[in-house]
């Protein structure tokens, strides 16, 4: 092999280069081609061909050269890179992602490196290590937008949130963005609650050309109508879809499944809102006909759901959610395998224990009062924390900031800090405190900057899974644990989606959900012996028999002179815009009796948990 090219071959090389920076891709074909397995061949003519010959779709043949080119060079990572791009051209992921890995080892500082590496992983569905790659990929520049967006998708399909939001953070500012990243931003900025950046993003969404333009709008519309149904602004959804006659959609079916499948959804959710519930069940049940994608499957899985158990068909009810549980089984099973081998733990924080003797060992230090410190709202999801939530919020004294992580965040920084949960809880100083306290506070701040003289609610149902982390930062706060029917909290939890993938696990059967709930009661009594704080019990058959008087106690415990604009929770809700659990719809409804007992229309489903739940319907005064 020879050393050092020739004056010919470093002036094919330039004539190939001006070629290529003119277009002429058959130019540079046809002049690369002949030396193209010479063992002298110019490096650069190489790279050129390899280039062409992937332009141009000649991809086995681009693998071969670039092949040659790594064999000659494999010192550098650039040509490790192209070659994994045509290898996941070509479909051989395998060697797409040993060439990326061979680069990244080579250039650890190169973004686009980890950034191509994310993208193979989320193509093979693998998204805990799209997400990291991702995440590499905006640490080493912060201002690579496409890595950003990738990453705040991985970290949605990955349940973390706070990354989540971090990677979406400015995105107001962002330049426009071609319309399926828009629709994909918009989605996300929705879910945390940002609507007005969600529709500015689509108001700038860069269209694409010829006849896919008007597809891609009618898709943006379909977005907006959803979104506005999300935050229950009815009449803008309704005008939205409007523009979205399904007759002359459905012709279009062929051409973009993506489409008909969005507005199917939006139809179909806005049909269920009215009460028009063979609509929208007819609706959900076409689209599941038309996805495979295992999310898509799910949404209009648990929609049918929820359609047919409003109109009593409750064996279809269950067949659908027996449906979208096995598709989010799908998501969940490639992010968090772990947990879905038998007798795994999808509720882990539910094992972290502190007794009578740990907590004797905790020095005193100062903390807030009671009125300095947040509201904490707890329970088991689906026992009523989201109305509760609705109720405080509408009293001007107190703020809630929708359902956060922010205890969980706390403890995810003593961790990082090399500390163990609870265990070191016992040997923190006041700097060690007072500085977890300002963590808190800054997350808070962010959320609502403006909270002033408000007393701050934190509603996240799984904080009674913290409450060693709570009592030590604000041990003299008010804890309202939420309560009902342990039966109905499981059927509710069964018939909606969540996003957590290890909830998903969770709720994924009766069996499963029943044991995390007795964990969850087992860790929380347990806790409650220890710490002795301040917990109200808000039973929600309660609120629904005596409203008025469980909101005067509700005062009581509170301290607040006067309750009644708690009364009018449901006004509030209607024009608070976003709220995120799946209760959103219901919780603008007002108090009714029509989700007391439920379970028993699938009582048949219940036999094999009843002994596990017995000893705590029990002890929480519940009867079968």
């Amino acid at each position: 092999m020879t050393d050092h090219p020739s004056p010919s071959s470093a002036d094919l090389a330039a004539r190939m280069l001006a070629a290529y920076n003119s277009g002429d891709i058959a130019t540079v074909l046809a002049l690369g081609e002949p030396i193209a397995d010479a063992d002298d061949a110019d490096e650069t003519a190489l790279l050129l061909l390899g280039t062409a010959q992937q332009s141009s779709l000649r991809l086995d043949d681009a693998l071969a050269t670039f092949q040659r080119l790594v064999r000659r060079h494999p010192e550098t990572p650039e040509y490790w890179n192209n070659l994994s791009v045509v290898a996941r051209q070509t479909g051989d992921l395998a060697m797409a992602e040993q060439a990326l890995l061979q680069a990244v080892e080579l250039a650890p500082h190169e973004a686009q490196i980890h950034y191509n590496l994310g993208l193979l992983y989320a193509q093979q569905q693998r998204w805990l290590q799209a997400r990291q790659a991702m995440l590499n990929a905006v640490q080493l520049v912060p201002a690579f937008i496409d890595a950003r967006l990738q990453a705040a998708y991985a970290c949605h399909v990955c349940g973390d949130n706070n990354g989540e939001e971090d990677m979406l953070a400015g995105a107001v500012d962002w330049p426009p963005q071609p319309a399926e990243q828009a629709l994909l931003m918009a989605t996300m900025l929705s879910t945390q609650g940002d609507q007005a950046t969600a529709f500015q993003i689509l108001d700038q969404a860069v269209l694409p050309k010829g006849p896919d333009a008007q597809i891609m709008e009618w898709r943006i519309v379909a977005l907006r109508a959803a979104i506005y149904e999300r935050s229950n602004q009815i009449e803008r959804a309704q005008t939205e879809l409007a523009q979205l006659p399904l007759n002359t959609l459905e012709a279009l079916s062929k051409a973009s499944p993506s489409l008909l499948s969005a507005a199917w959804q939006a139809h179909a959710a806005m049909a269920a809102r009215v009460g028009e519930l063979d609509d929208a069940a007819g609706l959900y049940e076409r689209m599941l006909g038309l996805v495979d994608q295992p999310e898509s499957r799910a949404n209009a899985a648990f929609g049918l759901a929820g359609a047919r158990s409003k109109q009593g068909r409750h064996r279809e009810a269950w067949q659908a959610a027996e449906i979208a549980h096995a598709a989010q089984w799908e998501i969940a099973r490639d992010i968090v395998p772990e947990l879905t081998a038998e007798g795994s733990q999808p509720l882990s924080m539910a094992s972290h224990r502190v007794s009578h003797l740990e907590h004797d060992r905790w020095t005193t230090l100062s903390a807030p009062r009671s009125h300095e410190s947040p509201v904490f709202v707890v329970g088991f999801p689906r026992s009523g924390t989201t109305l509760l939530e609705q109720m405080l919020d509408s009293h001007p004294d107190f703020r809630s900031m929708d359902e956060r992580g922010f205890v969980y965040e706390l403890i995810g920084r003593m961790q990082l800090a090399g500390q163990s949960y609870p265990e070191d809880l016992a040997g923190l100083i006041q700097q060690d405190t007072d500085q977890l306290r300002g963590i808190y506070a800054g997350l808070v701040n962010k959320v609502i900057p403006d909270l002033g003289g408000q007393r701050l609610v934190d509603k996240n149902p799984l904080n009674m899974l913290c409450l060693p982390m709570i009592a030590r930062l604000f041990p003299e706060a008010r804890i309202i644990l939420c309560l009902r029917h342990p039966c109905d909290v499981l059927l509710s939890c069964y018939m909606l989606p969540f996003r957590s993938p290890p909830f998903m696990i969770l709720c994924s059967s009766l069996q499963r959900l029943a044991e995390g709930y007795v964990q969850a009661f087992e860790q929380w009594q347990q806790h409650v012996e220890v710490f002795a704080p301040q917990v109200l019990e808000w039973r929600y058959e309660s609120v629904v028999n005596d409203f008025d008087g469980q909101v005067a106690r509700l005062a009581q415990f509170l301290d607040v002179t006067d309750a009644s604009p708690m009364t009018r929770f449901a006004e509030h809700a209607r024009h608070k815009r976003f709220i995120s659990t799946p209760s959103y719809a219901q919780v603008t409804e007002g108090v009714h009796r029509k989700a007391l007992g439920r379970w028993q229309n699938y009582r048949e489903h219940f036999d094999s948990v009843l002994p596990v739940l017995r000893p705590w319907m029990d002890r929480l005064g519940y009867a079968e």
